[in-house]
């Protein structure tokens, strides 16, 4: 059925926003009317100030000019909120904290009530953890629809039912009813942090190894974390339960000397006496593992995981090789 001519000047916008010539064909089948009409359309936008061109040729039709006043912002749902994310990504950057939030604060104005809900759920839900750490794995896509179901559930107090893949294996499957209450990025990683139905215990899940189902648990009544610092709770969880690749490294100094020499991000140091420790740590990878505990500058010993002391094994006869040879 054709829209009527307010919705479809409106269409007509969104699709010439999209992209940079778009043919008067496209247009109108887009549109299900005629390029007649299109071009009355095009009219009437250029009546009311916006600059819109005409492109002659085989690839013409029509563009937005790169003079006058902007188009009003006609975002799709997923759109609206990879903005959002973008703009939460950008305030973690030391200067942007202001303009991010100024940004975000003009997105929401412009965007229907429906959207905004949804940006907003998003934003008030979400923390994000220190970005100075690395790893040498890919980051995983970031599923914006998901991001925003969550959102909506910890928004909403809504009980989620899903299925856990841990470590990513979609093999390795567990089916949780859990109550979220706080969404945490960090890494360019996801993490909703939860309570478990079954035992009360908190826990991070890692949205790329999650699957919801529908309908979800239920409606839950608040019981936040004690201290409400949920960025924190996630790298002490991902320090335990949420790396692919998970380790425990004996080191021969005190825990507060260990302590002072890595990031709070790098894992968990246990004291064993006034001269040894232990450092729960872990990666996405061996090798992210080994510049951890390389950069300790400290004496340290490694027994497990197998592909873990293989790899310093390995490690230590590549930098034998690099040392001159002894001519003396």
């Amino acid at each position: 059925m054709p829209l009527q001519t307010s919705s479809r000047l409106l269409a007509l916008l969104g699709l010439l926003q999209a992209r940079s010539v778009v043919p008067a064909a496209d247009l109108a089948s887009r549109l299900g009317v005629g390029e007649r009409t299109v071009r009355k359309d095009v009219e009437r936008l250029r009546e009311l100030g916006y600059p819109i061109d005409s492109v002659r040729g085989p690839t013409g039709g029509y563009r937005f000019g790169d003079h006058g006043r902007l188009p009003p912002l006609l975002l799709e749902g997923d759109e609206a909120v990879a903005v959002a994310v973008g703009l939460g990504s950008a305030a973690t950057v030391r200067g942007l904290e202001e303009p991010s939030a100024l940004a975000l604060g003009k997105l929401e104005q412009v965007l229907p009530d429906r959207l905004r809900r949804r940006v907003r759920a998003l934003h008030e839900s979400t923390d994000v953890g220190p970005a100075n750490t690395a790893t040498n794995v890919a980051a995983p896509a970031v599923d914006v629809g998901l991001l925003a179901d969550l959102a909506a559930a910890i928004r909403d107090h809504e009980g989620l039912r899903m299925r856990n893949h841990p470590g990513g294996d979609p093999d390795a499957e567990e089916r949780v009813e859990a109550d979220p209450y706080r969404l945490v990025s960090w890494q360019e990683r996801w993490y909703v942090v939860a309570r478990r139905r079954d035992d009360r215990s908190w826990q991070a899940y890692r949205a790329d190894w999650i699957e919801l189902r529908t309908p979800g648990a239920g409606r839950f009544a608040p019981d936040p974390l004690e201290g409400g610092d949920y960025a924190a709770f996630v790298l002490r969880d991902v320090a335990s339960t949420g790396w692919a690749v998970h380790c425990r490294i004996a080191v021969d100094a005190p825990a507060e000397e260990v302590l002072s020499r890595i990031n709070p991000t790098v894992g968990v140091v246990e004291t064993v006496d006034e001269s040894h420790s232990v450092l729960a740590t872990g990666a996405d990878s061996v090798e992210m593992v080994a510049v951890w505990i390389g950069l300790l500058g400290l004496d340290f010993h490694v027994d497990a995981p197998p592909e873990l002391v293989t790899h310093v094994a390995t490690l230590a006869e590549r930098y034998a090789a690099a040392l001159p040879v002894d001519r003396g």
